[in-house]
């Protein structure tokens, strides 16, 4: 017998925060897109029910809270999000968010950069 998961996401949800390892990135502010999933398992006697699921809205407000932040690396951001994802919830067997940067500072005309962490319930 199987089962099914649902994943609720957000994708390319973009950014202007003060994030990069040199001061004056932080100063001028970079952009930035987020993408964020939760997956859990699908219950689906009451599947047109908010409560049985995870509200946009919500999801966008956790990736507000930390982005607007200044700070060096993207790896902080990422897991920030997902420490903050873990604790609200603890019924997700699977939270991927990823990061990606649109202007490092290489002196490149094209390139983004990408961080991306997985956690994964056991």
């Amino acid at each position: 017998m199987g089962s099914i998961m649902q994943e609720v996401a957000l994708n390319e949800v973009r950014f202007f925060s003060p994030i990069g390892y040199y001061p004056e990135e932080r100063l001028l502010g970079n952009e930035f897109f987020v993408d964020f999933s939760v997956s859990f398992p699908f219950e689906n006697d009451h599947a047109d029910d908010l409560n049985n699921t995870l509200n946009y809205e919500e999801l966008y407000g956790l990736l507000c809270k930390v982005m607007k932040k200044d700070r060096q690396l993207l790896e902080s951001a990422a897991a920030e999000i997902l420490d903050e994802a873990k604790s609200r919830y603890p019924f997700a067997t699977k939270i991927v968010v990823a990061i990606r940067k649109t202007t490092p500072p290489f002196g490149v005309d094209h390139i983004h950069t990408r961080v991306s962490l997985t956690y994964r319930q056991s």
